[in-house]
């Protein structure tokens, strides 16, 4: 998820999107349930169980990344629950974002997506998709999608204590941007690709008294508190 919800800023970036009014500062919101969560899992049933069991876990397959980087890129300008509600129709309309079979879409197909009132009617980010499924494939003579951005892992993560703590960004999303447009992918932007490695455990952006910090493997509770 990304912050450019317009009433909401996602983990900084990543986090907080989708969210309905999350007031600026805002710390964890004890739940009925005993645990604590940001505010923009806290109000929507469908946020909370993706916040809980989803995202922040590390993800390095490669249809997986990509269809993250998909969802990343159509989310843009939009809430995040949005995109996760449209999220089996989405994959129903990209063949399971299986970037070999993206990469072969042509005409029709970008005409079948843009009829598609399932999903987001998008022809620049429709034809972003189309390019990147293209660029992962070439990637994989190098290594591979999954390699090349888990090479942007920092040596330390974020420690937020509030939303506001939350970075939009960072040097290596930054870096990892530029290398990506470097080697043909498109609406990879440096906020849309650091809500990327938010949502597949690169870095731990979950609030520091949140039941999930530390949650993925990647970074222990020793070195997230």
């Amino acid at each position: 998820m990304q912050t450019q919800d317009s009433t909401a800023a996602t983990t900084g970036t990543a986090a907080t999107t989708g969210t309905a009014a999350v007031t600026t500062g805002a710390g964890t919101v004890l739940c009925e349930d005993g645990l604590r969560r940001p505010p923009w899992a806290a109000r929507d049933p469908l946020l909370r169980e993706y916040y809980d069991t989803e995202w922040g876990m590390p993800v390095r397959d490669e249809a997986g990344l990509f269809e993250r980087l998909v969802l990343e890129g159509f989310q843009s300008g939009l809430s995040w629950v949005t995109i996760l509600r449209k999220r089996p129709a989405f994959r129903e309309a990209f063949a399971g974002f299986s970037p070999d079979a993206v990469a072969g879409f042509g005409d029709a197909d970008v005409a079948r997506l843009m009829a598609d009132e399932r999903i987001v009617r998008n022809r620049r980010k429709i034809d972003a998709a189309v390019t990147n499924a293209r660029a992962v494939i070439a990637l994989r003579t190098e290594g591979g999608l999954g390699e090349l951005i888990w090479s942007y892992r920092p040596e330390q993560t974020p420690q937020p204590r509030t939303m506001d703590e939350v970075p939009s960004r960072s040097p290596e999303s930054e870096a990892l941007a530029k290398d990506l447009k470097r080697r043909g992918f498109s609406f990879v932007g440096p906020v849309t690709v650091f809500a990327l490695m938010e949502a597949i455990g690169v870095v731990d952006t979950h609030l520091t008294d949140s039941h999930r910090r530390g949650s993925s493997g990647v970074w222990t509770r020793e070195t997230v508190t």
